[in-house]
């Protein structure tokens, strides 16, 4: 396919062909007619000169001084050489250099005696106009000849090389002026065209932002702009804020589907296996808190304060497990049945794992554990908020449980085409190949005595794989060489399918 033209491009085209076709059409009707419009007002300033001579000599005063200066006048602006003739020969009024030759002219016509060709454009009772070649000179002239009120003599004559020069020249500046207004206005056009179309490729741009789901770019209005452009941008504005909180309904609704359809087919197999194990971990604490409950009522170390103390001490402390052990159970089984609504928003994860670091920093403190968190820049994620806060913290709670060696704890990003993983890495020991796809079970223990000496439940990392789980995203664990990395996956940028 041929590459079409930029809107700046065909905007400039345009108003450049206008130009040129503008300067063109001028010139050619100032060619055309310029020398004939000329020709036409000098008609008129002839007879506007006649009839002002006939005036004065029908109030008598075409002699006198006090006509003078306007005869004066009429001669030097019309550029026009003029004879007047009394009825006995006598020549009353003059601007003529030769005055024989022109009453020569006059008495020619008087009696229709012209050698010269002449051409009649208007004749009266009064006046005749016409066009006279001079074959001598190779002229042409305007002739108006005639008879005053007072019965004068008059002979008028302007020279029509004049026009033609004027039109000639007139043309030639307007032609000259014509080109270079024509690259002026070019020059002028580049610039108010990419003013014009700037703004629009940035909505364009926007647009196709918006189409991958980036709804932080925003059109901010200009002084220089045009008001309908502004009003799309705001437009735009309002579209995208609108279609981020559509999505986020579609994919909490989708979410919500889901999980509805997965609910009924996994609640009968999570009540029994959630019976099961609750059975199991319940009997250890409740056979040491029945054992120890039996040796005060039977007063063992009665007179003993620091057995007694021991004895009490373990009863509340196999109770405390118990009371946190239920309150996991009580929140798995709420995202395993699917009763916890998942709300699907776009945050800022960068802020939120920033939050659990700053929130532990004091224990990791108390334990000589470096947690490094060197992200800085900010990477938006499609999640319920409030659960990935959870993940990241039990995440974080368990490396801190098994860090080892250095002490060490890095968080850390991968990025794929719409995937953000989030990892959380502990120095310390591998997990064994056998139990890897096991830790996620609910009460499965990898160390059972480290696991009880901190007073996990094995539940964490549970919780941890029902929410991804509602989520429908993964979440795994993979041995390093000196730790362990603990990871899971969140979209960052593709729509729900």
């Amino acid at each position: 396919m041929k590459k079409r033209a930029t809107l700046s491009f065909r905007l400039m085209v345009t108003m450049v062909l206008i130009v040129f076709g503008t300067v063109v059409i001028g010139w050619f009707l100032n060619s055309a007619f310029l020398e004939k419009y000329y020709f036409y007002n000098k008609q008129k300033e002839l007879l506007g000169s006649f009839r002002e001579i006939d005036a004065a000599a029908s109030e008598g005063i075409l002699g006198s001084s006090d006509f003078d200066i306007p005869f004066e006048r009429i001669c030097t602006n019309g550029n026009i050489s003029i004879i007047i003739m009394n009825q006995n020969g006598g020549i009353l009024r003059s601007s003529a250099l030769n005055e024989k030759n022109f009453l020569v002219e006059l008495s020619q016509m008087i009696f229709g005696v012209n050698p010269n060709y002449a051409n009649i454009i208007k004749s009266t009772e009064d006046y005749t106009l016409e066009r006279l070649t001079d074959e001598r000179m190779q002229s042409d002239y305007l002739v108006l000849w005639g008879i005053l009120s007072d019965g004068s003599y008059i002979y008028m004559r302007t020279a029509l090389e004049s026009i033609r020069e004027s039109a000639a020249i007139t043309n030639r500046f307007f032609l000259w002026m014509g080109i270079a207004s024509s690259l002026l206005c070019v020059i002028v056009i580049i610039f108010v065209s990419k003013s014009i179309s700037r703004p629009i490729m940035e909505l364009s741009e926007i647009s196709k932002k918006m189409s991958k789901l980036d709804f932080d770019v925003k059109y901010k209005a200009k002084r220089n702009t045009a008001r309908e452009i502004d009003q799309l941008g705001n437009h735009m504005n309002e579209l995208s804020e609108k279609l981020e909180l559509t999505i986020s309904e579609l994919k909490a609704a989708n979410n919500e589907l889901l999980n509805d359809i997965e609910r009924k087919e996994q609640i009968d197999s999570m009540r029994k296996e959630f019976l099961s194990n609750v059975s199991h971990e319940l009997k250890t604490p409740l056979a040491l808190i029945q054992g120890y409950a039996e040796g005060l009522t039977e007063c063992v170390g009665d007179d003993d304060p620091e057995n007694r103390r021991f004895y009490c001490d373990v009863i509340v402390d196999e109770s405390a497990k118990m009371n946190r052990m239920v309150q996991k159970l009580l929140t798995l089984n709420q995202l395993e049945f699917g009763n916890d609504v998942v709300e699907m928003t776009r945050f800022n994860i960068t802020e939120l794992i920033a939050g659990v670091v700053q929130a532990t920093a004091r224990l990791a403190e108390q334990e000589n554990i470096r947690i490094l968190f060197e992200e800085q820049e900010a990477a938006y994620v499609w999640a319920d908020e409030f659960k990935v806060e959870e993940v990241i913290t039990n995440f974080l709670s368990n490396a801190m449980h098994y860090a080892q060696g250095e002490k060490v704890i890095r968080i850390f990003y991968t990025r794929k085409a719409g995937v953000l993983r989030i990892s959380v890495y502990n120095t310390g020991k591998q997990i064994p190949e056998e139990d890897i796809d096991r830790i996620w079970d609910k009460f499965y223990k990898v160390d059972k005595a480290r696991t009880r000496e901190y007073g996990g439940s094995g539940i964490g990392l549970s919780i941890v794989k029902a929410i991804m789980d509602s989520f429908h995203q993964p979440c795994g664990v993979s041995n390093h060489t000196a730790g362990v990395e603990f990871w899971i996956e969140l979209e960052n940028d593709n729509p729900c399918n």
